[in-house]
């Protein structure tokens, strides 16, 4: 981003907290509720840019200052001071229009919202579902790192091995889509499966989805669309979940999409459940066809499963992780699979930021 255009972008901004300041001040407004928790928002969401702005503007101040001292300075020690508060204030200069860069990128709205996991083991057979409960345990895992963020199982469909053929479920927790919403895409495992008696290293797949939990508001779903019917769950719940149809198979008739829910032990919640999952995918459909009216929603994040698609390679006989997207890779694969994502969730993130700095440039 060019400097004049991020200097136009800031000033503007600070006039918005200024102006959000005396407006949270003014005695008719104090007594809307509404409007004092709406401006009180924005200006939470200012705040930090503003702050930093206002460093960046004292800073320049004092750079102004230090450069004149240095023409007009006839000491040789007062000048060589001088100098080195110039270099000083350029070097902080430098730091805070990055700062400032990063700040002004615009933040996904979805980045607090819970996720809707979905893992479906892709090709390999029984050795790709065995692979698909091992990232259902890797994510549960890294949950469980965050403090206060829970998982929850929507619905299952195991293999008879201990494997998923498919399992969905939700992670609750402040900002957990913000942390996940890279893990979309092909996993890709490199290994020789316990099924395996010759030893031969087999490839197998599994497609992750992560889809941010959406409000009732943002996405209608019209009672008169729905076809739901009730069934004893399998899951566990003892005798109580098998005397009682609490489970939930829930149609959308305008697109076909199915979801199930037997995670809860009441019918009311698995449908509400059900719904959340419904309604995610929904959403996703639309910002998808916003973005790309070429390809079918679910299948450009997930792609189709096949061993060419990738994102991200766990290879265990070499111990090494590979993302392909930022082209890192990490020889701690145990660490990786114990929830220890955090060294790739960073690089990614990082690569987004730039990715949206560089947008911004040439805007």
């Amino acid at each position: 981003m060019q400097i004049e255009k991020m200097l136009e972008r800031l000033t503007s901004l600070e006039t918005r907290f200024e102006e959000l300041t005396r407006l949270l001040a003014d005695p008719d407004v104090v007594q809307d509720y509404e409007k004092i928790t709406e401006y009180a928002k924005e200006r939470a969401e200012l705040e930090d840019k503003v702050k930093l702005y206002r460093e960046y503007q004292q800073v320049l101040e004092e750079l102004d200052a230090a450069r004149e001292m240095v023409k007009e300075e006839n000491d040789p020690d007062m000048r060589e001071m001088a100098y080195e508060e110039v270099s000083t204030l350029e070097g902080r200069q430098e730091e805070l229009e990055v700062a400032l860069q990063k700040l002004l990128v615009p933040k996904d709205p979805r980045d607090e919202k819970n996720v809707i996991m979905e893992l479906r083991a892709g090709a390999g057979g029984d050795e790709a579902g065995l692979f698909a409960a091992e990232l259902f345990r890797l994510y549960t895992r890294y949950a469980e790192q965050q403090g206060g963020w829970k998982t929850e199982i929507v619905s299952e469909n195991r293999t008879g091995i201990g494997g998923f053929k498919e399992v969905i479920f939700m992670i609750i927790g402040k900002g957990a889509y913000s942390r996940l919403k890279y893990e979309s895409g092909v996993h890709r495992v490199q290994r020789v499966p316990v099924t395996e008696s010759s030893g031969r290293i087999h490839t197998s797949t599994v497609t992750v989805a992560v889809l941010p939990e959406v409000d009732e508001v943002e996405v209608h779903i019209d009672p008169k669309d729905l076809d739901i019917t009730t069934y004893g769950s399998s899951g566990p719940g003892g005798q109580h979940m098998q005397k009682n149809d609490t489970a939930v198979r829930m149609v959308h008739k305008p697109t076909g999409m199915v979801v199930t829910c037997e995670s809860e032990r009441s019918l009311t919640q698995n449908k509400l459940r059900a719904l959340s999952v419904l309604r995610a995918r929904l959403f996703e459909i639309e910002q998808q066809r916003r973005i790309s009216e070429l390809e079918e929603a679910r299948r450009s994040q997930v792609g189709t499963g096949e061993r060419s698609e990738k994102i991200r390679t766990y290879n265990f006989p070499q111990n090494r992780v590979t993302d392909h997207r930022v082209g890192m890779t990490s020889y701690n694969l145990p660490g990786i699979m114990e929830g220890n994502l955090d060294e790739f969730i960073q690089a990614l993130t990082l690569d987004d930021q730039t990715r949206r700095l560089t947008a911004l440039a040439q805007e």
